[in-house]
């Protein structure tokens, strides 16, 4: 099968000056603008893997703490006939476990510090099924939440800011009080310190405790456990997953998924995510667009070729094919380029940010800032294919112009001063 000429024209063009001196400028301007998309395509395809990687490394600490699905009885009280409620749970082909807790809030006393708390009643022997942080405990400290001792586990944050630490005692102060003769007065008890955690996210760290369930039940005053905590097989399917849950149980229950307890953190990410793509997308449209400087000079330097093409027949439509061929070439090159860099940079990102960090003697995510000590790196095929897609369609409509132009120009004129 014959290649059409369109194609070899436009293919030679986009080589212009390898073989003369006398369009070197042009193929410096050419390859200026495919490095420009190279660079451009690079670099969104970077960062968003390091924005995916971030947000897959967060999301995973604060999973850590959370559940992936939450049953719970709104008013606060002891969940009805919940041994029904957890067979119905686990009933689900999605659910890996489930397990009670009594779920709380109260303050924590030590001397005259006294910092808020989210208490969470657990048993030791379930919620190792539902949370990794407790099931990283379980054969440390778990084992030392012993029902009527009262022990706590504070979160590493809470214990610091107290200034205690593993055999303290602390104070316990729960909101709903008792009724005497003198008022209200809150109910006091005396806890012991019997370990603590860090999970990596500042948020639970500095305000979560860890009680026994049958403990927790006692201080607050309820007959049972006031939630249950759910772990599925696909996180990303908890939201579909607490739908199905949830018409099954009592309608009483609200059941609610990882995704809508921290609702605001996701969305400030994607909105951030969002932008970021649209702010580098603008460099990959700079670049794109140097497109036209390059054909509208390519386009000048052979009006003479074109003409002569002209009256040897070529159509006006296979004249406009030729440069715009010139332009997908630049544009499939630099677009592949780009793809390739980016995609070695993300991959390896763990590798060349501390040889870099090495060269330039710095640290760019100490670990006691950011918790975490490397460059998080996660590229996926939904960020990289419309990156691709849309650096080529930018190309393309930068030559459609510059092409049009060429096919109007007139043999007459153009060969007149030949």
């Amino acid at each position: 099968m014959q290649t059409p000429y369109e194609l070899i024209l436009g293919w030679r063009y986009t080589r212009a000056g390898r073989a003369t001196r006398r369009n070197g400028f042009i193929s410096f301007i050419s390859g200026v603008s495919m490095l420009g998309i190279a660079l451009g395509v690079a670099a969104l395809i970077i960062v968003l893997s390091v924005m995916n990687g971030f947000q897959k490394e967060v999301r995973d600490r604060m999973l850590g703490v959370l559940s992936h699905i939450e049953v719970f009885e709104p008013s606060g009280l002891a969940i009805p006939n919940l041994a029904d409620t957890l067979a119905i749970i686990e009933r689900h082909p999605e659910v890996l476990g489930a397990a009670p807790f009594v779920g709380a809030q109260a303050l924590i006393a030590r001397g005259e510090d006294m910092k808020g708390a989210l208490v969470r009643g657990i048993d030791p022997a379930l919620e190792p099924k539902v949370t990794d942080l407790v099931a990283d405990l379980a054969d440390t400290v778990l084992p030392r939440l012993v029902p009527g001792e009262f022990g706590v586990i504070l979160g590493g944050e809470l214990a610091r800011s107290l200034g205690v630490a593993t055999g303290d005692t602390v104070t316990l102060i729960a909101p709903s009080g008792q009724v005497t003769p003198a008022g209200v007065v809150p109910r006091i008890r005396q806890m012991t310190v019997v370990g603590t955690f860090d999970s990596g996210h500042f948020e639970y760290d500095s305000a979560l405790a860890l009680l026994h369930q049958e403990d927790a039940a006692r201080i607050f005053r309820v007959e049972g456990p006031t939630g249950v905590r759910v772990k599925i097989k696909n996180l990303h399917e908890a939201r579909e997953v607490a739908i199905a849950i949830a018409a099954d149980l009592d309608p009483g229950l609200l059941v609610r998924d990882w995704t809508r307890q921290n609702r605001t953190w996701f969305a400030a990410v994607q909105l951030e995510k969002r932008m970021m793509f649209i702010i580098l997308t603008l460099i990959v449209a700079v670049a794109a667009f140097n497109l036209v400087s390059t054909l509208v000079m390519t386009v000048t330097d052979k009006r003479a070729d074109i003409a002569i093409l002209r009256t040897l027949g070529a159509s006006p439509q296979s004249i406009m094919g030729i440069f715009m061929v010139q332009g997908a070439m630049v544009g499939i090159i630099g677009t592949g380029a780009g793809l390739l860099l980016g995609l070695g940079v993300a991959f390896n990102i763990d590798t060349l940010v501390p040889a870099l960090e090495r060269l330039l003697g710095a640290s760019f995510l100490p670990q006691d800032v950011y918790l975490i000590s490397r460059m998080p790196s996660d590229p996926q095929q939904g960020d990289i294919l419309p990156v691709g897609l849309i650096s080529l369609a930018l190309s393309f409509v930068a030559t459609i112009y510059p092409s049009w132009r060429a096919s109007r120009v007139n043999p007459a004129e153009a060969l007149r001063y030949e």
